[in-house]
């Protein structure tokens, strides 16, 4: 049976557990002797990781201008380079817990206001420089510094000051609270790099080329600090932007591993041999309706738009089940007891969506679309025909991924979006809804959510943090541009005899860390 040999393997790869294996095969009819007979099975056909050999990896899409810089990056294939080349000073591990990597070890004070870095000591860059204290403050100074181009800027406005107290520790200071900055810095935007030169970092893999908008080659860092793996003599790492060609080229073997396959892939990824890894998320497809320009400005056009969502039909024809129902916010059950349950969900109700339309003053509109997550095509379409119903001519401007975050996205007042999970409820909310940030892609700025984000940090009793929480996501919803139809899986494809991946849920295959610990049978 396919499925008892997916489920194996999967056990085998470390993405589910002795129960989470036995539980499915009992859901799959199977007597508790004869699973574990298979579990014994899926154990003993582990292999040990083999060194040696070289992957190639497809991204959706390449950013405005591809970067080696970590903090420039703004797409799966940046943060998926940042972790090949570089490290941060805290990594996050599959259950979303945070883990020492350049700091070897951390402390922070009663409340949250002053924490205190060890660096590793023996550490090199690679050009062969030793990393120290410095290193790391100028490398964390980029995102606070005036003007500064971070992406996630916003993650750090409460800094006061980063300081190296001696060659091998750091202090940083915060204006008020923040117990979820140990999260915030195992991002792949504060990865550490080489005082004035940030394009030199310390990780698993060397940049041995390098073709912005084309591909880059990497390989093993002889030098490297720890012993992680680094099984793969090279990686390559490029983008096919068009989903049909990225699926070819899997079946082909032209390509090792693609993200964002849509849910109608899955069998035909399956039946060729190769295997679909899907990871429960809070990645989403959207709409952005930008409130500092028309129509977007509206509010009652939004609303008619957020009311057409025809929400289930989406998640069980074009996800298949791989992801949940949108509520027109960011944070769904995947960030545990910061999901606001209580808000209620967001109905497909054509009459209301007209009602509000009709107030708008608006009959048309155009968006701009583009293959940036797997449904969103699908859901752009659907939605043009069920505006079409009430009459609403609803214009789907079709463009390439190419250059899209640059050209198109906070820029064309009706566009696409999509965004990767962030480790928090918090830091995804600011760096999208904090107001004013670098990546506030709606212009949506409100006082009342600048303060919540800013409180929810330093509040310690669970009951009052989901309360803020709460209202922060019922006022994303109902004031903002954003329109949310759905979540979906983290859905990877990858040739078969590649084992090793995570089933971290912030991003492609394991949260784009998978090159420091996935190998390759000979």
């Amino acid at each position: 049976m396919k499925e008892v040999k997916t489920f194996q393997q999967m056990h085998r790869d470390g993405l589910i557990n002795r129960r989470e294996f036995l539980a499915a095969m009992g859901a799959l009819g199977l007597s508790a002797t004869t699973a574990g007979s298979l579990l014994v099975s899926s154990s003993a056909l582990a292999a040990t990781p083999t060194r040696g050999g070289s992957v190639t990896f497809a991204s959706n899409l390449h950013g405005p201008d591809d970067t080696l810089d970590p903090m420039l990056g703004t797409s799966t294939i940046d943060y998926t380079r940042a972790n090949t080349k570089n490290n941060g000073l805290i990594q996050i591990w599959s259950d979303m817990s945070v883990n020492p990597e350049l700091a070897e070890e951390w402390s922070v004070n009663s409340n949250a206001t002053e924490y205190t870095f060890k660096i590793r000591q023996g550490v090199e860059f690679h050009d062969g420089s030793a990393l120290t204290a410095d290193d790391v403050v100028w490398s964390m100074n980029r995102h606070i510094a005036e003007g500064s181009p971070s992406s996630i800027g916003a993650f750090f406005t409460l800094v006061e000051e980063w300081k190296a107290v001696d060659k091998h520790t750091v202090k940083l200071t915060l204006s008020s609270p923040d117990a979820d900055m140990p999260f915030k810095l195992t991002q792949p935007q504060a990865k550490i790099v080489k005082k004035d030169n940030p394009l030199v970092g310390s990780g698993p893999y060397l940049t041995d080329e390098f073709q912005a908008g084309v591909k880059s080659n990497h390989v093993r860092n002889p030098n490297y600090w720890r012993d992680t793996g680094q099984h793969l003599d090279s990686i390559e790492i490029t983008a096919i932007t068009d989903p049909n060609a990225r699926l070819n080229a899997l079946l082909a073997g032209s390509v090792d591993m693609v993200v964002t396959p849509s849910a109608k892939m899955i069998k035909k990824i399956e039946e060729s041999g190769n295997t679909v890894l899907s990871v429960p998320s809070g990645v989403y497809g959207g709409i952005c309706c930008l409130k500092n320009t028309a129509p977007g400005d509206n509010d009652d056009l939004v609303q008619g738009l957020r009311l057409i969502q025809d929400r289930e039909r989406i998640v069980r024809t074009y996800l298949k089940g791989h992801g949940t129902l949108g509520n027109d916010h960011p944070i769904n059950i995947a960030y545990g007891a910061d999901h606001c349950h209580e808000l209620p969900q967001i109905p497909y109700d054509p009459d209301q969506a007209k009602w509000h339309l009709n107030k708008s003053g608006y009959s048309e509109a155009e968006l701009f679309v583009a293959p940036v997550s797997g449904a969103i095509e699908d859901t752009c379409l659907l939605m043009q025909a069920n505006l079409k119903k009430i009459g609403f001519n609803l214009k789907l401007k079709k463009v390439p991924t190419d250059g899209y975050w640059g050209a198109v996205w906070m820029k064309e007042p009706l566009n696409v979006v999509s965004w990767n999970m962030r480790p928090t409820a918090n830091a995804m909310m600011a760096i999208q809804f904090g107001p004013n940030g670098n990546w506030n892609d709606t212009f949506w700025n409100n006082d009342r959510m600048g303060q919540l984000l800013k409180d929810s940090l330093a509040e310690t009793d669970p009951a009052k943090r989901h309360e803020m929480h709460c209202e922060m996501q019922k006022l994303v919803s109902t004031q903002s541009g954003i329109i949310i139809p759905y979540h979906t899986n983290v859905l990877d494809g990858h040739n078969s005899k590649i084992h090793g991946f995570s089933n971290c849920p912030l991003g492609a295959f394991g949260g784009n860390g998978w090159a420091e610990h996935i190998w390759r049978e000979a």
